[in-house]
C-alpha cells in the first residue's frame, strides 16, 4: 500500500474513533483513562499522527463496544504494511519525528541506503528472496527515505561504527555509491554524521541499531533492534537510560569533519577496487 493511501486509511481509522467516542458521550481524556493512554494520545490517534498499538485497539473496541471493529482495521493495516510487524509502529514515526539519533554498528541505516545497498543486504539477509519482494523493500526503504528531503526533515544525527563505512556490501562498486550518497547528504546539511573508529574498542550500546525519537507534542521514543526483532520503547525512565547511551557513543566518535574524512578514505579505497576488477 502506497504510503499516501495507507495514511488515508490511518486517518479514517482516526475518524472512526471520534465519531465512536463522541458517540459514547466520552471525551478523549475520558476515553483515554479507560484505555490507559492519555487524552491526548487519543487526539492523536484520531488525527491519524499516532497509530495505537493492538492491545489498545482492543481495548477501544472493548470500552465503545463496536464488536471488534478497531481491532479488525488495524490487523488489515499492518498486514498491508511493507513493514516487518515489530517496525511498522517505528517507520510512522519517523514521519512526524522532529529529531531522529540514530547509531548503526555493522550496516547503514535505512533512512541512508542506496537502492543498491539496499538490494545486496536483502539478498544476503534472505537469498531465496523472490524479485518482488525485493523490489518492495527497496520501495519501501526509498519512501522512508523521502522525509530527508521533506521541507519539513527531522534534525538527523547518525553514529556510524567504521565497521558499517567499510563493510563491503554488494561489492565496490554499491559501497562507492552508498557512501557518496552519505556524504551528499551531509554536504547539504541534511544529516551530521560521525563515525566511531575501529581503535576505540569497547564503547557503548555495542550490540544492536539504536533510535532515539523526539516529538513536538508527545514524548520521546526509543526503538533497539537486533537482527530478528526490535523493540520500541516510551517508559520514560528507559528512554532516558537510551539517551544516555547514546551520548557516550558520541563522546566516542570522531568529530564531524574527521567523520566525513574517513567516509572519503573508504570510497576512495572502494573506488580503487572497481579499477582493479
Amino acid at each position: 500500500m502506497a504510503r499516501g493511501k495507507r495514511q488515508d486509511v490511518w486517518e479514517f481509522f482516526g475518524g472512526l474513533l471520534k465519531e465512536r467516542r463522541e458517540g459514547a458521550g466520552l471525551s478523549q481524556g475520558e476515553l483515554g483513562g479507560r484505555v490507559f493512554v492519555s487524552g491526548a494520545y487519543i487526539g492523536l490517534f484520531e488525527q491519524g499522527i499516532r497509530k495505537p498499538q493492538l492491545d489498545v485497539a482492543k481495548r477501544i473496541d472493548e470500552v465503545l463496544q463496536t464488536g471488534g471493529i478497531f481491532e479488525r482495521t488495524w490487523r488489515k493495516l499492518i498486514d498491508k504494511s511493507p513493514y516487518a510487524s515489530y517496525f511498522h509502529a517505528v517507520a510512522e514515526l519517523e514521519r512526524v519525528a522532529t529529531r531522529i539519533c540514530e547509531f548503526a554498528p555493522m550496516a547503514m541505516p535505512g533512512l541512508l541506503q542506496t537502492a543498491s545497498y539496499t538490494r545486496a543486504l536483502t539478498i544476503a539477509t534472505y537469498p531465496f528472496a523472490t524479485e518482488q519482494y525485493i523490489d518492495e523493500q527497496i520501495a519501501a526503504r526509498l519512501e522512508r527515505a523521502a522525509l530527508l528531503q521533506d521541507a519539513t526533515r527531522p534534525e538527523y544525527w547518525v553514529v556510524l561504527h567504521e565497521n558499517a563505512v567499510r563493510a563491503s556490501v554488494g561489492g565496490a562498486a554499491t559501497m562507492v555509491e552508498q557512501l557518496e550518497h552519505i556524504l551528499a547528504l551531509a554536504r547539504k546539511r541534511w544529516v551530521l554524521v560521525t563515525v566511531v573508529p575501529r581503535a576505540v574498542g569497547a564503547h557503548a550500546h555495542m550490540t544492536g541499531t539504536l533510535k532515539l525519537m523526539e516529538f513536538m507534542d508527545q514524548p520521546p521514543t526509543a526503538y533497539t533492534e537486533t537482527e530478528f526483532s526490535g523493540t520500541l520503547l516510551d517508559d520514560p525512565a528507559v528512554v532516558k537510560q537510551a539517551r544516555h547511551a547514546y551520548d557516550l557513543l558520541r563522546a566516542a566518535t570522531l568529530s564531524p569533519e574527521a567523520s566525513l574524512e574517513l567516509i572519503e578514505s573508504a570510497a576512495e579505497d572502494f573506488r580503487r577496487c572497481t579499477r582493479t576488477t
